[in-house]
């Protein structure tokens, strides 16, 4: 199980290229039920392995919610609390991401400037499942604090 980091970044922290430490979720039944719960999207396909089956999928897979959030979380443990997160974008789901996987969250620094005063960030992520791409790739915009005084 990962932990979230503590250390906050600046922006000058930051460099192009920049790769994220790749998150891993094991998906059971367990995790999806809890995030059913969670974010109350109890559409059984997302928890009830039968039900999925019975509507065509291949088993219960996770929930669109539950995906974002994997997505938040990789970039809330690189950018430290003190940042924000501006927008998920090109959000897109290739593949299931079924029970009994593990899903891994990768991501990099892709863009790294200035919107006025504002430092900003672009963050691409993707999950991948057997080292096939499952969500994404997409990108994560997210603003960091300034050691240089820039807010």
């Amino acid at each position: 199980m990962t932990t979230v980091v503590a250390r906050q970044r600046n922006y000058e922290d930051v460099r192009v290229g920049e790769v994220l430490d790749p998150i891993r979720f094991p998906l059971s039944i367990y995790r999806l039920v809890v995030a059913a719960g969670g974010n109350r999207d109890f559409n059984s396909i997302h928890h009830n392995r039968s039900y999925a089956v019975a509507s065509g999928a291949p088993d219960a897979y996770a929930s669109t919610f539950f995906l974002l959030g994997t997505w938040e979380r990789l970039a809330r443990d690189f950018i430290g609390t003190a940042g924000t997160i501006r927008s998920i974008g090109k959000f897109r789901m290739r593949k299931f991401n079924q029970v009994g996987t593990t899903m891994t969250v990768h991501g990099s620094v892709i863009d790294k400037r200035l919107d006025g005063a504002q430092p900003v960030i672009v963050l691409a992520v993707e999950c991948r499942v057997d080292d096939q791409v499952t969500i994404g790739p997409g990108e994560i915009v997210v603003t960091l604090p300034s050691g240089a005084g820039a807010s």
